[in-house]
């Protein structure tokens, strides 16, 4: 399963390689990430309940709790799943093959002993079927390498996101991941609020849509489907008349009709000569899309990220 080049800086991992992985560790994320959502304060858009790239994996960042802070991280390097607080206490659940219903499990136990208090939602979101955590004994699998490779992935795509992130000075998201749709996201705005979105996303309630979706944007990531080896894709909501049909770069990218965007497959990237020029060409063409066709305010939301450069 091992691609040659499985070192590099934008390593190759199959799909249909590591779907049963891609499918349990999806599941394990929401786990993690619900715990966040039940401790956080909101923020706009569901901001506080992402998760972060890291050089070890997927982390919660800081959320509190009463009077400390805690974070969870999913290390694919060590492979095990760390739960940290600020007073020094801590618990360690080696990642291996296992049921969601166990992996739900042993979290809530290491929670419990450290006195975290965390109520949601015990069943997963943005999925079809939607099996309750504790009953989920269908998602067992956990490929080491495919986990990792898949880690890789979103490392070297957060590397180039977070540049194309920084050209922007107007309302714009973290570099984030996403649990509940398994994809990691950067979302500029134009400041204009947008039509009330008309959710529809599987078992998931439509006001999470409507929450998300309540300025006008155009975002921009990656998720492990819609190509061989995944797919960077870009969309804007609510989508001006004239994106679809806008010219975007590399080559190999289409706009998608049946997902309403435009679409990059992850291996046209990696085999490319100048695979972080050929990303950061179809991370701007497409954002051009949405901007010129919805009259975005160009000049008052964009900047040159290295202006201060000849003082530092």
């Amino acid at each position: 399963m091992t691609s040659p080049d499985a070192t590099s800086a934008w390593p190759g991992l199959r799909v249909e390689d590591w779907v049963d992985t891609r499918d349990t560790l999806h599941l394990w994320t929401q786990v993690v990430g619900k715990v966040r959502l039940a401790r956080s304060p909101l923020v706009n858009h569901w901001w506080q309940v992402t998760l972060y790239v890291t050089p070890r994996g997927l982390s919660t960042g800081s959320i509190p709790d009463r009077h400390r802070i805690f974070d969870v991280e999913l290390d694919v390097v060590e492979h095990e799943m760390r739960i940290r607080t600020s007073d020094g206490t801590g618990r360690t659940i080696a990642l291996a093959p296992m049921t969601v219903a166990d992996f739900y499990a042993q979290m809530m136990g290491a929670l419990d002993e450290l006195g975290i208090e965390a109520d949601f939602q015990t069943r997963p979101n943005e999925v079809e079927p939607s099996i309750p955590f504790a009953q989920d004994t269908v998602h067992a699998s956990y490929d080491r390498e495919a986990a990792r490779l898949f880690w890789r992935q979103l490392v070297a795509s957060h590397r180039v996101m977070s540049e194309f992130r920084s050209h922007f000075v107007g309302k714009v998201s973290p570099v984030h991941f996403f649990w509940g749709s398994f994809d990691l996201a950067c979302t500029r705005f134009s400041g204009r609020p947008a039509p009330e979105h008309p959710g529809g996303a599987p078992n998931c309630g439509d006001w999470v849509m409507v929450e998300g979706y309540s300025r006008e944007l155009s975002s921009c990531g990656f998720w492990p489907g819609g190509g061989e080896e995944g797919a960077f894709y870009a969309y804007a909501y609510p989508e001006p008349e004239g994106f679809s049909a806008h010219p975007v770069t590399p080559a190999q990218a289409r706009y998608s009709v049946e997902n309403g965007q435009f679409l990059l497959p992850y291996e046209a990237v990696r085999t490319a000569r100048d695979p972080d020029r050929a990303l950061l060409d179809f991370l701007q063409t497409t954002y051009e899309a949405a901007a010129e066709h919805g009259d975005w305010d160009r000049a008052a939301l964009e900047d040159d990220p290295t202006r201060w450069s000849h003082l530092r």
